[in-house]
């Protein structure tokens, strides 16, 4: 079991991510996807990797809007969005029709690979003979359902799944509204906008949690795919929704202690200048839940409104994403299917699927995989460099990282004090050499993986390479 981190320990994640000051992570998985450890490099650098997308095969996966994945233990659950009447725009039929048409979809898969629309009974459309519709008549949720696993500590089981929607009814000036369709009536219809709560025992039976928007309408656009989950490390709720700043499609960020009652939103720095952020993606990392990773979609206005997906982290506490590499994670790729208008967005959450590999679900169909931890890595490449991390504290008894090498290429780690001498027993000449391509890997001095002696003792690490990745860093105890 990995320890918790509670909130002030998460505020010290934060506060020191730019200091000196050694930052305790004790037996937590570290990546490089930000500066928490980032210290001295000799001929190395931090290297994005890019997403493989597999070749369709079989039946093609089921797809909508607004998509989440969620891993449970009896396999993978996809919701999307979807049209009870299919053809149905805006514009021609009417806002309010168009979005009282929505509903949300679910698939399963046991692999995450082969995926399936069970018929559950729970509505009927002629025009959705897979009877796979889950939540249906609830207005502007259904446009954007994003469920979670709510992983809160004593949670009780009718709510061991809970979910956001939700919207805001636009402008007079924006929108083309009809006679019989406009936002007063529309509102006094299906009341307020705002974010709405529900929970389920399984993912698949919704109610709400109380018939009041959790978050008010008056706090956000929301007009995107909005995201909650259970912090462990924060030990609370935290939600990202969609506001509009300063003209830009932006970012904001509420907590709450019950899913009930939230605090006053708080603007994350995210945008580029310019930029426009459709859909935010935050999620705990599946391996590390102290990280927020977020592959947001980025939105070019300007350019027929195509899209690309970025790669931004976050930190409990944090009002910033770190985004070391500002250009797009995943392109809009070869062929048409991705140039179109609003056309490459991830589904929520990095699902792993096999214990090297991980999954990344798009609009589209289509799946993308990356190795375990394989954001960004320090990298080395032909001539040999150096890499030296920032002062830490550790608390468990060894060494574990997460690495690979071409067939020439080698690592070696030696352990310094925090003034950046080399311990003894720890050295680089006592390092046993590391080749070869694991996401888990032992590292060994003088035949011996035991540092159990330095556990408590600010220190750094020091990584000479070449044609090497480093991925991630653990300092595990052998009870866990």
């Amino acid at each position: 079991m990995k320890p918790l981190i509670t909130f002030s320990l998460a505020l010290t994640f934060t506060s020191t991510l730019f200091a000196q000051e050694p930052v305790d992570i004790g037996t937590r998985l570290e990546l490089f996807v930000d500066d928490l450890l980032i210290g001295e490099m000799k001929d190395t650098n931090r290297k994005l990797h890019s997403p493989t997308l597999l070749k369709s095969s079989g039946k093609a996966r089921p797809f909508g809007h607004y998509a989440t994945v969620l891993k449970s233990e009896a396999g993978y659950q996809l919701y999307y969005r979807g049209d009870a009447i299919p053809g149905m725009h805006w514009k021609k039929d009417g806002w309010g029709p168009y979005h009282a048409n929505e509903v949300t979809e679910y698939a399963e898969s046991k692999d995450g690979y082969n995926w399936t629309e069970p018929n559950l009974g729970l509505y009927e459309y002629p025009g959705m003979p897979e009877g796979n519709v889950i939540v249906s008549g609830e207005f502007l949720i259904t446009h954007n359902f994003t469920p979670f696993i709510d992983n809160r500590p004593g949670v009780p089981k009718e709510q061991r799944y809970k979910a956001i929607g939700g919207g805001k009814y636009p402008e007079d000036s924006w929108a083309l509204w009809s006679e019989k369709d406009t936002r007063a009536k529309l509102r006094e219809k299906h009341g307020p906008g705002g974010l709405y709560g529900f929970v389920s025992p399984d993912g698949i039976h919704w109610k709400r949690i109380q018939q009041e928007a959790i978050i008010s309408e008056k706090e956000g656009n929301f007009d995107s795919q909005n995201v909650a989950f259970w912090s462990e490390a924060e030990e609370q709720y935290v939600a990202f929704f969609r506001i509009l700043h300063k003209g830009l499609r932006s970012i904001r960020k509420s907590t709450s202690k019950d899913f009930l009652s939230w605090t006053e939103p708080v603007m994350m720095e995210a945008n580029q200048p310019g930029e426009h952020l459709y859909t935010n993606g935050t999620h705990p990392y599946f391996r590390a839940p102290h990280i927020y990773i977020a592959l947001p979609t980025r939105f070019q206005a300007n350019r027929a409104a195509i899209t690309d997906v970025v790669f931004m982290s976050t930190r409990p506490g944090s009002t910033r994403y770190d985004r070391p590499f500002k250009e797009a994670f995943i392109r809009p790729g070869l062929g048409e299917g991705g140039w179109g208008n609003r056309s490459n967005y991830a589904a929520l959450n990095i699902v792993p699927t096999s214990k090297d590999e991980m999954s990344i679900y798009m609009y589209g169909g289509g799946h993308y995989t990356l190795r375990t931890d394989g954001f960004i890595s320090v990298n080395a490449g032909y001539d040999e460099g150096e890499f030296i991390t920032k002062p830490f504290i550790f608390g468990g008894d060894e060494l574990v990282i997460n690495s690979a090498t071409s067939a020439a290429g080698m690592i070696r780690v030696e352990i310094q004090d925090a003034a950046g001498k080399a311990i003894e027993g720890f050295t680089l000449e006592d390092s046993a050499k590391i080749w070869g391509d694991a996401v888990s890997r032992a590292v060994k001095w003088s035949k011996s993986a035991d540092i159990s002696s330095l556990a408590g003792m600010p220190v750094k690490l020091r990584f000479v390479m070449n044609e090497a990745d480093i991925y991630s860093i653990q300092f595990p105890k052998a009870s866990e």
